[in-house]
């Protein structure tokens, strides 16, 4: 597992917003990271388990009332839960309240941005930095801003970079062991 430069984000928004919404492409790592965050007593709730699915969409109200804290994960599945996220909020306007996933274009259905506006902030959460895949804090931008044109250690140029490059920040693709594999990887994610 790789740690995210956005989680700090992620528990700061947690720590003031109602509502934090994760999006991104499948397979980034939005439910590792969310799974990761997710605090004791949190209940953790896929709309991928076809059981909860179909509870979520037969009574919205419902399924939200008997939530203090959670986390929803593929929440573009039911979106008619977001009007019952927003009742909820409404009565109870306390921080940290909901963390939902969704994949990009869950901001595009109107009801998301109707009855969330003010109440959730979102997150957009990208396949991985170079720096996550190492293991490194990036430093670039703050030395900049200290007034230091920082060297890098180590430059990647000719082969190295276009095989970093190929191999992309998804978590499953560089987990292959070999370039065929992940433009294999790659190739099947595409269709």
């Amino acid at each position: 597992m790789y740690a995210r430069l956005l989680e700090h984000r992620v528990r700061d928004a947690l720590a003031d917003t109602p509502v934090v919404l994760i999006i991104g492409p499948r397979r980034a790592g939005k439910t590792t990271m969310v799974r990761t965050i997710g605090e004791d007593g949190q209940s953790y709730l896929t709309l991928d388990d076809q059981t909860v699915l179909a509870a979520a969409r037969a009574d919205p109200a419902g399924f939200i009332r008997g939530l203090d804290r959670a986390t929803i994960d593929e929440v573009q599945r039911a979106p008619e839960l977001l009007l019952a996220v927003k009742k909820s909020v409404d009565e109870d306007y306390r921080p940290g309240r909901f963390l939902l996933t969704g994949s990009a274009n869950v901001l595009t259905l109107p009801r998301v941005a109707d009855s969330l506006a003010g109440r959730m902030e979102t997150i957009r959460l990208l396949p991985l930095a170079q720096a996550e895949i190492l293991g490194q804090k990036p430093t670039f931008l703050e030395s900049l801003y200290a007034g230091v044109l920082p060297r890098p250690n180590h430059q990647a140029i000719g082969d190295e970079l276009v095989g970093l490059v190929l191999a992309g920040g998804y978590p499953e693709a560089i987990s292959r062991a070999s370039e065929r594999r992940r433009q294999d990887w790659i190739q099947s994610y595409l269709t």
